[in-house]
């Protein structure tokens, strides 16, 4: 067992914890989707003296040290840069996070009636344990976009006095062959449809009666918030999110509880620390990405164009337009792929080797490689790279610990670190270890929530 980190804060040093602790269960509230987390990301950004790339490239400005900007991709996308003393083309030093959480989606053509029940349609995104998202509140974030080019945000479930929404399951008293099921099989996707309804149109006895009536009395509610029609579910993103807040778990609360810290609790760790640091030698760039729990694909994950692309731009404000010096820029560039490790859990002893795991309150976990069984879809970091790291945490106070994700050929898991190694970058994952991983609520330390601030802060002025 790894030393518990607690045993050795200061006074101040427990309310600067406290600080960043709070800071981020407020964003966890605020941040359900990658939507969300951008926007407010941006704000905070804003604040922080951020500006729009964009806004600065229409007004004919150029770039240099000390200057600060951000670059936006979707609205599920970010990367922010703060420009330092070296040239970009000599390499940056980057955060990089997923901000998208295993949830469940609607689909295009959800809304439906039966039996005098309404319901959407839903698919799960990312890896869950279905069974895990019956009986419980959920909420519903997201978009709908209409013809006429508006967008209007939907929240509900969240604010005190709003419905709150669940999917259903069978009670215990008939669930006898349900029991005998494979836990894969207990539930299964086209039993994750959400309740949404049960109250039919019209509100005077003797109305004539409609067929479908409930889901016409959705419809003319949806009509009255949003002034959508049930086509515009077609370009709709609404995603179900469990509902409620973040909140201190433990009678000395010293963990927090909540739905996505994977992977917020590095996303957001890693926007404080890029907020925080003002003056460095190497640009630092806090990179947040969509679609990592499925792959990173699409126009918004990683293996799309857009980071690539906005270090182009960044190279030609700087340093004139040269291919050459964009390909330098991304080979002589260092990175923390800060994605959760796997805490271990004592309940769960057999799915752990105790010398290799990660421990709550251990401090910021580094993995040097991942992937699965033979280390199979892997990035694998340099024994220098690991290090220089080591000194610089060493120097910085930071705690920290060296994981593997469960036993050799039981566990294993991918992120975004082999998407960036294939430019020449040296990358390692780095985060922090949580207990539930990819559950409705999954636990973190608040110790670790300060220890990897830290540790970001000290590899942003390496």
């Amino acid at each position: 067992m790894k030393q518990n980190i607690w045993t050795t804060y200061s006074e101040d040093q427990l309310r600067e914890l406290q600080d960043i602790t709070d800071r981020y269960k407020s964003c966890l509230d605020e941040g359900k989707t990658e939507r969300e987390c951008v926007e407010l990301s941006i704000r905070m950004a804003r604040e922080a003296g951020y500006r729009d790339l964009k806004e600065v490239m229409a007004a004919g400005e150029g770039l240099k040290t000390g200057d600060k900007v951000y670059a936006v991709n979707m609205d599920k996308m970010l990367a922010l840069f703060r420009i330092g003393e070296e040239p970009i083309s000599a390499g940056m030093n980057i955060l990089g996070a997923h901000i998208d959480s295993p949830r469940i989606d609607v689909k295009q053509n959800p809304l439906y009636e039966s039996d005098g029940f309404s319901y959407l349609d839903t698919h799960y995104y990312g890896g869950i344990k279905k069974y895990q998202w019956v009986a419980q509140p959920l909420s519903l974030h997201g978009v709908i976009a209409k013809k006429d080019g508006s967008v209007e945000k939907v929240n509900i479930g969240e604010s005190e006095g709003d419905p709150i929404f669940v999917i259903t399951d069978l009670l215990i008293h008939l669930a006898q062959e349900q029991l005998e099921k494979k836990a894969s099989k207990v539930i299964e996707g086209e039993k994750l449809d959400l309740l949404i309804g049960n109250r039919p149109i019209g509100e005077v006895i003797g109305d004539k009666d409609q067929k479908e009536a409930v889901k016409a009395n959705i419809l003319q509610l949806l009509k009255e918030k949003y002034d959508m029609n049930e086509e515009d579910f077609a370009s709709a993103e609404l995603e179900i999110v469990p509902a409620g807040r973040a909140r201190d778990c433990g009678l000395d609360r010293s963990m927090i509880l909540s739905y996505g810290q994977d992977d917020r609790v590095c996303a957001f760790t890693s926007l404080f620390a890029m907020l925080d640091v003002t003056e460095a030698k190497k640009t630092g760039c806090c990179l947040l990405v969509d679609k990592e729990e499925i792959g990173s694909v699409g126009a918004t994950g990683m293996h799309s164009k857009f980071f690539e692309n906005t270090v182009a731009e960044l190279v030609a404000m700087t340093e004139g337009e040269s291919e050459l010096k964009v390909r330098r820029a991304l080979m002589n560039s260092r990175m923390l792929s800060s994605d959760v490790s796997a805490a271990y859990d004592p309940m769960f002893a057999e799915a752990f080797e105790k010398r290799s795991s990660a421990y709550l309150a251990g401090g910021v976990t580094f993995n040097k490689f991942t992937g699965s069984r033979g280390k199979s879809g892997s990035n694998d970091a340099n024994a220098e790279y690991i290090a220089a790291l080591r000194k610089a945490m060493d120097d910085a106070g930071v705690a920290y610990q060296f994981a593997e994700l469960g036993r050799v050929d039981l566990g294993g898991g991918g992120t975004i670190a082999y998407i960036m190694a294939n430019y020449g970058m040296e990358v390692i994952d780095s985060g922090v270890a949580v207990l539930n991983m990819h559950a409705p609520y999954e636990v973190s330390s608040k110790a670790d929530v300060y220890e990897a601030v830290k540790g970001y802060r000290a590899f942003l002025k390496m």
